[in-house]
């Protein structure tokens, strides 16, 4: 196995740790919202996950462990900003919402519209190549979307569970997509910062309503599911995000639901109905569609500087203006070279070219 083999293939499970460290928390907070308000329960699960990073990035400066990851810079800030706003701020608070309104397994499965939101905003706004193949994927999925935000309702009914967690998936696609443009910086900062503003926001939106703090062992366990839930998954999804590009990993970060709805089915004893197994199907092989692309063509490189962590493989074969070990992988400032190869490949911080 090459070197961009592996590389993709870490991204990959990168993505599927993700999605697995968040599937699973879904169903989890649903335990949460009968005790904890939605508001104060969306502030107090990030402000777990900043809080849990910032103590691991300051046991990481006590150790005097290396730092291998570029630091954020002044021009990642207002793409910080907007992904804090739109995915730690608004999403969290659609989705608590929606969870007190929806059935935990039926709002596991409708976050597959993540992805989905997520690959079209790639898409359209930010023109990432989306072939024939993720395109049909995603249509499968908005299927089975719909068809589990409407099995439960009457025809004169409005699904106003579904259209809060639908909401809340659009908020996390535009997080994404911001977050893809600071992807080469570092992913626990990222996560840290994302975490700790968002989760201050909303903890005190919640106390300017009223609410007050549960008691210590609810607000623990709060702590700990978001740290897990929210924290770790999010720095797998900022690492993904490099080797996978924004739509990609959003298709392999669908594979979350599935595991939330799974644990849904055995915490809270729901016996799902035949239309819930038939949008389980068709998400499935809309996943499916996605993880199973191959994408090779002849491709240009042209004249790229930027700065984050990485290998010397064949994207950066160059020079260094400073005393250098030999250690791999390291970080520094670098320029690309203008080249033209044939591989396979994904959109990732290399590969953002036309087709």
């Amino acid at each position: 196995m090459n070197n961009a083999t592996r590389d993709q293939t870490r991204s990959v499970l990168q993505a599927l740790a993700a999605a697995a460290l968040f599937g699973l928390s879904t169903p989890l907070a649903k335990l949460l919202v009968g005790t904890i308000p939605p508001l104060l329960l969306a502030g107090l699960l990030y402000a777990g996950s900043g809080i849990g990073l910032a103590l691991l990035i300051a046991l990481r400066a006590l150790r005097s462990q290396p730092i291998t990851e570029a630091p954020l810079v002044r021009r990642d800030v207002p793409w910080l900003a907007g992904a804090v706003l739109a995915g730690g701020v608004f999403g969290p608070i659609l989705l608590m919402l929606g969870l007190t309104h929806t059935s935990a397994s039926t709002a596991s499965l409708m976050l597959n519209l993540e992805g989905v939101l997520t690959a079209v905003i790639a898409w359209v706004v930010f023109r990432e190549n989306v072939d024939r193949r993720v395109f049909l994927g995603m249509v499968a999925i908005i299927a089975g979307s719909v068809l589990l935000s409407w099995q439960r309702q009457t025809p004169t009914e409005v699904p106003w569970g579904a259209l809060a967690i639908a909401g809340a998936c659009l908020c996390w696609a535009i997080d994404n997509n911001l977050t893809r443009q600071v992807a080469g910086g570092d992913p626990m900062q990222i996560a840290a910062i994302k975490g700790g503003v968002a989760g201050t926001i909303n903890v005190l939106l919640a106390l300017l309503m009223g609410y007050r703090f549960p008691s210590a062992l609810p607000l623990l366990a709060t702590g700990v599911l978001g740290f897990m839930g929210y924290g770790l998954s999010l720095v797998l999804f900022v690492l993904a995000l490099r080797g996978l590009g924004t739509a990609r990993t959003g298709a392999y970060f669908s594979t979350a639901p599935f595991l939330g709805a799974a644990l849904s089915l055995l915490l809270f004893t729901e016996q799902p109905n035949t239309a819930f197994w038939l949008a389980g199907g068709l998400m499935a092989i809309g996943v499916w569609l996605h993880v199973s692309e191959n994408h090779d063509h002849l491709h240009e490189h042209h004249t790229l500087e930027h700065y984050h962590q990485h290998r010397h493989d064949a994207h950066h074969q160059h020079a260094h203006d400073f005393l250098w070990n030999g250690e791999e992988p390291h970080t520094h400032p670098h320029v690309h070279e203008p080249m033209t190869h044939s591989h396979p490949h994904y959109p990732d911080m290399h590969h953002r070219h036309d087709h």
